[in-house]
């Protein structure tokens, strides 16, 4: 045993300067390090290799026997084993912490849209379900759902919440619309066909935004800053000016959402300035209304002479 590994140490750290050699030319084919660096391979093959072929040395000094080859064959082939092998869990141990990193941007959206919801509800707002569009819906109804999931699906809930304000809103005016206006008269189809069109509009808007966050789907923003912040001045220039692109072109897409989240905005505050002006239209007063002022005026003529029945003056 002895013998097996005082080879080991032997043929470990004879294996120590072809290992240097090649990964000065190429440093991925000497080092598992993503990227691989120069400077992995000097403190691979310099300190870390030789300090292990020394304590296995040292240790088989206790059995006072001479290497064995297979030790030499064992020392000479280790590196080559251990590259591929480091490098595969490696990867398994990035890929574990991806899906960790996922798993946890999906619970923090599921938890958002979840107090979103709540106050959605607080506030009157009704909740589109993507799976059961409501009865009678029309394709503007559908369009927001369709795009309402799709954004679900993107882990942005405050977005697809838009959906649900735009739903209500349209709804509002069509019921206030149908409590002036006959549904046969022209008047109601040009105005419902107004507000359905705003709405439409809106809802391509949100499609949009779906596109937009599909293309930089595959960024991980806090990931290229915790790494800039963590080894950005030991990078290469072309490695650091790539990771700020990507944090560029995220800063981007968030612009581009806050322009078409104001533009729904407007489009908001239009469907709620069709209801307002809408409601206030007298487009039938009730015989009740008109004797009700009688009343009310007689009442007045009363009150202004009811001290003509004052018998003590």
């Amino acid at each position: 045993m002895f013998g097996f590994i005082q080879g080991l140490a032997y043929g470990l750290f004879l294996s120590c300067f072809p290992w240097f050699v090649a990964g000065m030319l190429n440093p991925r084919l000497a080092v598992p390090n993503e990227p691989p660096r120069r400077w992995h391979v000097i403190l691979r093959y310099w300190f870390v290799v030789p300090f292990i072929a020394l304590l296995l040395w040292l240790t088989s000094l206790w059995g006072g026997f001479g290497p064995t080859l297979g030790g030499w064959l064992a020392g000479l082939a280790a590196v080559a084993v251990e590259i591929p092998l480091e490098r595969r869990w490696r990867r398994w141990r990035e890929a574990r912490g991806q899906r960790r990193r996922e798993a946890a941007r999906t619970a923090e959206a599921v938890q958002r849209q979840m107090a979103l919801e709540r106050e959605l509800r607080e506030a009157g707002v009704t909740l589109l379900d993507p799976a059961n569009p409501p009865a009678g819906a029309d394709e503007v109804v559908k369009a927001l759902c369709a795009v309402k999931q799709r954004l679900l699906d993107l882990r942005r809930p405050e977005l697809a919440a838009q959906a649900d304000r735009l739903y209500t809103r349209y709804a509002h005016v069509v019921d206030v619309l149908r409590s002036k206006f006959d549904p046969r008269e022209l008047t109601y189809e040009r105005s419902r066909g107004l507000a359905a069109e705003v709405c439409r509009g809106a809802a391509d808007d949100l499609a949009a935004m779906a596109s937009v966050l599909a293309g930089v789907g595959n960024v991980d923003p806090e990931f290229v800053r915790r790494r800039l912040a963590r080894e950005g001045a030991r990078l290469p220039a072309q490695e650091r000016d790539a990771l700020s692109r990507r944090l560029q072109l995220v800063e981007e897409c968030e612009q581009r959402l806050r322009e078409l989240s104001a533009r729904n905005e407007a489009a908001l505050t239009a469907l709620d300035d069709a209801a307002v002006a809408v409601a206030r239209l007298e487009t039938d007063r009730p015989q009740a209304s008109r004797r009700a002022e009688q009343a009310l005026q007689e009442l007045r003529r009363f009150a202004d002479r009811a001290q003509l029945y004052d018998r003590s003056a």
